[in-house]
């Protein structure tokens, strides 16, 4: 396998909160040579996602992960279910691919969020779930005027009228803070994202699908006829495959992925429970999941257990060095925006990959080439809810079967490459300091 980070990128989370909340499970290793219908490749929320709709139509699924299932990104996220899956806006999505094409991504994120919701009653899965939608807090007074222009077209694209407040109504939101107002958009929810996999996880194997764990895909080739997968201690052959592989895809498995997706770190801190008293003294008491308004966002919630979690973007290398800067800023960063509770200790610190793509939306459809091979992958950081509804469906594309719900046709289309191939993340340096300038 080969990546573009450094080792430690890989390694597995020490200090996770989802860690604590839902244990990983050890399944047992693929060993020997098996045979199965489907074969996915990656046990994240994508392709658990796809494996349950597969096996819940009849469908023979394995499925295989490089360590255990919820190891990457789907178990060291921020717990956002939420709109978004790109990095274009609305108009950009327009401009490029047309008017209908931007309607049905925006009734694609509403269905994702929908989908996700749905699953957890289905298997009544208990995921801590809280915030009534997720709410925008403005950063400088221009980010709070563009705000309030926004609502027309917001009420366009989602058909909600977002609840816009100035700076004056902070406090009694609940919300107190060096935030120039808000908006909340009543769709969307925060969840536990280690008990929301866990459940998805159950919900697998009652269906039939037999999972491995520490069996990484070493190679994908054609054998008669049908695909083999390679790991190091057995082979699975498959009639289809779907890479559900998203930031910790390989460079060679298959070598079509090589340079098109750009895998970007983000960082986490959650703190001790916070007393109400506590609570009281900053003045945020409010269970709502947040962001604000810059390019290089922050993002934060209060847990039902009075925990706070706050993550931003990470760092350009994975290095002792650059791990150490990231943790001085992340903490810098969250005592500026919440000065009183620079005592609070902080129990949890964890990194991980979010998957861009060079067109900034995701993919989900065929390999070319490569007839039976399916990815889905590029959520732009927000995979809970994009990365499990674009698992489901492409599940509906190997089944044959109409979309069980919105998809616009460029999500199908193949990706192109990044410019400097393993040395891509090096892009990321000149658009992290042009963001910085902006969000000044």
């Amino acid at each position: 396998m080969r990546r573009i980070y450094e080792a430690a990128a890989y390694q597995t989370p020490t200090a996770c909160w989802w860690r604590e909340t839902a244990p990983p499970v050890d399944y047992s290793r693929l060993e020997g040579d098996h045979v199965t219908e489907v074969a996915v490749i990656g046990g994240g929320f994508t392709g658990l996602n796809a494996a349950l709709a597969l096996a819940e139509a009849g469908v023979g699924v394995t499925v295989l992960d490089a360590e255990h299932p919820g190891w990457g990104a789907s178990g060291r996220n921020g717990g956002f279910c939420c709109l978004g899956g790109s990095k274009l806006g609305g108009a950009a999505v327009e401009r490029r691919h047309g008017t209908d094409e931007r309607s049905l991504w925006h009734a694609a994120e509403r269905a994702a969020v929908a989908h996700v919701r749905d699953l957890l009653d289905r298997h009544a899965i208990a995921a801590d779930t809280h915030s009534a939608g997720e709410t925008c807090l403005a950063h400088t007074p221009r980010a709070f005027t563009a705000m309030r222009a926004s609502v027309p077209q917001v009420e366009r694209d989602h058909g909600v009228t977002p609840d816009v407040f100035g700076r004056e109504k902070l406090a009694e939101q609940g919300l107190a803070g060096q935030f120039h107002g808000g908006m909340t958009t009543p769709i969307g929810f925060a969840l536990d994202p280690g008990k929301y996999h866990a459940g998805l996880r159950d919900a697998v194997q009652a269906a039939g699908t037999a999972v491995f764990c520490r069996s990484p895909a070493l190679t994908l080739a054609p054998k008669g006829g049908r695909w083999r997968v390679t790991t190091p201690s057995g082979t699975l052959t498959a009639n289809t495959v779907i890479l559900a592989t998203n930031g910790y895809s390989s460079e060679d498995v298959p070598g079509w992925l090589r340079a098109r997706y750009l895998p970007v770190q983000s960082s986490i801190i959650v703190t001790r429970p916070i007393t109400e008293s506590e609570q009281a003294r900053q003045g945020w008491t409010s269970d709502q999941m947040c962001y604000d308004s810059r390019l290089l966002l922050h993002y934060f919630r209060l847990m039902p257990d009075g925990r706070f979690l706050f993550g931003m973007r990470g760092g350009l290398r994975a290095t002792r060095r650059s791990e150490a800067a990231l943790a001085r800023k992340i903490r810098a960063d969250f005592h500026q925006l919440f000065p009183h509770w620079q005592e609070i200790d902080i129990t949890h610190e964890w990194s991980g990959l979010v998957c861009l793509m060079r067109g900034l939306t995701p993919f989900a459809g065929a390999v070319p080439e490569m007839p039976g091979v399916y990815a889905a992958l590029g959520y732009h950081g927000n995979g809970v809810a994009m990365g499990s509804y674009l698992g489901a469906r492409l599940a509906d594309t190997v089944l044959g079967r109409h979309f069980r719900g919105p998809v616009p046709r460029f999500v199908s289309q193949p990706p192109g490459r990044f410019p400097l191939g393993s040395a891509r993340r090096a892009l990321l340096a000149p658009a992290y300091a042009a963001a910085t300038m902006f969000d000044r």
